[in-house]
């Protein structure tokens, strides 16, 4: 969600926020603020993008100051405009904070703090938030770490705070609880961002915040980090493997079409080390140290979001299938908030790109309480939901920067894919001949995926075909019904057509009635198991005038026969065709999104990381 950019060095704070609020975009976000101070406090905040904010800076002077603060605003409380947008003030103009997050119990405090005479203009939780610190400090006479920890005591809900004090202009004070926060530590410098994204061009030395620790950075070069006891902590600094090269488009126009493209080698780095096709073997550390446990599971549940709960679903049938283990599959947002029977004897797995989704760490914390062992399956280093499991395993598809999630799908698919293969094969519910034969197809796979996105012009042009529809309908059966989702989902969040996916059985129970020359229906056909069933369903389509798209096995002749248009994908065992049916459907949204001019890289209305409920 929003993003938070803090400095504090010898270096002029602007350009530096400035750039690291531009890195940061792709979390999604409607507003745009900063403010420096050099023995006078200056802010420029603006409704819309980080340039609008650069063009309200230009018609003033630029501001100077070696110490700032910058934030990207996605609205929750009060509607996106000038006023509501970050950075917001105290009364007496002296604090100056930003904030990622939700103070649940603002109201209360707020009606708290007008019988003390503070008026508000906004209508924001934040500026309830710096109100209160500025009250507590005036009671207390506390320094403005302390003052931020004694107020943080009496606020519920969730936040990522930077405090900068006009009367202490060496020092940034930085809170988190349940949204992520990041510190970066430089040669006589410190950065604080929401991710590592604006910290990696300037130091790769990082300590991630955890729940309820409050930093404090000085010029000087001291830090210290506390709890919101007041107990002192250790930091834990670790240095980032990430390169700025990383964050580029390169050649590509949009950073998801670079990241669509990227797939044949972050498949490859999700399986190094871990599937040798040469040895016949397949591997995941993070299961080692819990492989009785794991192997002896009673039931997996799911926790996942999104995107994320897709590849959910494509696990499910892996494992049930390759290990005889029952998988059930949750939306971690409806798994919180009720009931559910989570037993010791279960193993939770844990799907998200950033690590940081709220309500999939809602779920964790609910299941740990539960005593289940919980694995995490993330993309990013030292995020939230990597550091609460018990075991896990990282998918290495580096920086995924479009909002619309494509390669951390297919590395979680890949990650779940050697998991089921994994415990099939130690519980010996695969022969071994099959597991060395899905061995060598894993292994080929990027190679595959390949000669998929080789298809690219033949998808444009389809495209180009199907670009006016109002609504589209995808079919799928067995392993591609959770792809025919992914490729739904796809279509709606970039080119806002409406789009829904169903198992192709279920056409016949409801959605067959939408069908008529205007809806073009995506049928996902490569399933070996259930050809002849497929050929009926598109027979059916195409009876009521539906315009099919079918993406198919190379060689097929019927399916080609009958449908419109067909895209091919190279042959592979059932349980690894998602892993490639999948790529025309991310290739074909893409296509149609920028014909229709939109926004690919930031849908509308759409964040990155979820990290408020």
């Amino acid at each position: 969600m929003c993003g938070i950019v803090g400095y504090v060095g010898t270096k002029d704070a602007y350009p530096l926020i400035i750039k690291g609020l531009q890195l940061l975009e792709y979390r999604g976000y409607d507003s745009a603020g900063i403010a420096t101070y050099n023995g006078k406090l200056r802010v420029f905040k603006k409704k819309g993008k980080v340039k609008d904010l650069i063009n309200l800076v230009k018609e003033s002077s630029v501001p100077e100051g070696t110490i700032g603060i910058g934030h990207t605003r996605w609205a929750t409380h009060g509607l996106p405009n000038d006023i509501n947008a970050h950075p917001h003030l105290s009364g007496d103009g002296k604090l100056v904070l930003i904030h990622n997050g939700i103070i649940e119990n603002y109201n209360v405090l707020k009606e708290a703090l007008k019988k003390e005479g503070h008026e508000f203009i906004s209508e924001t939780d934040t500026e309830v938030l710096v109100h209160l610190i500025e009250e507590t400090q005036k009671r207390t006479g506390l320094p403005i770490e302390e003052a931020v920890r004694v107020a943080l005591t009496k606020v519920v809900g969730a936040y990522a705070i930077i405090v900068m004090d006009t009367d202490e202009p060496d020092k940034l004070v930085a809170a988190r609880k349940g949204s992520p926060l990041v510190l970066g530590i430089g040669e006589d410098e410190f950065f604080i961002a929401s991710d590592p994204t604006p910290i990696i061009e300037h130091t790769q030395k990082v300590v991630f915040l955890n729940d309820e620790e409050i930093a404090v950075v000085q010029r000087s070069g001291d830090f210290q980090i506390k709890d919101i006891d007041n107990r002192i902590q250790t930091p834990f600094i670790q240095e980032l493997d990430m390169k700025i090269a990383e964050l580029g488009k390169g050649d590509f126009d949009y950073y998801m079409q670079k990241e669509i493209y990227e797939q044949p080698k972050t498949i490859e780095d999700c399986m190094r080390g871990r599937v040798n096709a040469h040895e016949g073997w397949v591997m995941l550390s993070g299961i080692k140290e819990f492989s009785e446990r794991i192997s002896k599971a009673k039931r997996f549940i799911v926790a996942a979001c999104g995107t994320s709960w897709h590849a959910g679903l494509i696990g499910e049938y892996l494992i049930e299938e390759l290990a005889r283990i029952p998988v059930e599959v949750e939306y971690a947002s409806e798994l919180r908030y009720r009931n559910p029977i989570i037993n010791s004897d279960d193993v939770v797995i844990a799907l998200s790109q950033s690590g940081e989704t709220a309500d999939t760490l809602a779920a964790l914390g609910l299941a740990k309480e539960k005593g289940a062992l919980i694995y995490g399956v993330v993309n990013a280093v030292g995020s939230s939901i990597a550091r609460m499991t018990d075991a896990g395993s990282y998918i290495h598809a580096g920086p995924e920067i479009g909002v619309a999630s494509t390669k951390a799908f297919t590395g979680q698919v890949t990650l779940l894919t050697i998991m089921a293969m994994c415990l099939g094969y130690e519980r010996g519910t695969i022969p071994r001949s099959y597991y060395l034969q899905l061995i060598e197809e894993l292994a080929n796979i990027p190679s595959k995926v390949a000669r998929v996105l080789e298809n690219s012009k033949k998808i444009e042009y389809i495209a180009g075909e199907i670009k006016e529809a109002t609504n589209a309908l995808y079919l799928g059966r067995g392993y591609n019904f959770p792809v025919a989702l992914e490729g739904a989902l796809k279509l709606k969040e970039i080119s806002y057509i409406h789009a829904e996916g169903y198992p192709a059985a279920e056409m016949k129970h409801g959605p067959i009635a939408l069908i008529d020359e205007n809806m073009p229906v995506i049928v996902i056909a490569t399933n070996k198991s259930a050809y002849e069933k497929i050929v009926s369903n598109i027979q059916e389509v195409k009876a009521r005038k539906g315009v099919v798209i079918a993406v198919v096995t190379e060689g097929d002749k019927i399916i080609s026969d009958i449908a419109d248009y067909t895209i091919e994908i190279p042959d592979t065992d059932e349980p690894l065709t998602p892993l490639l049916s999948v790529i025309p459907l991310q290739l074909l949204s893409y296509y149609i999104a920028v014909m229709r001019g939109c926004n690919v890289d930031q849908p509308r209305n759409l964040a990155k990381s979820v990290t408020v409920e």
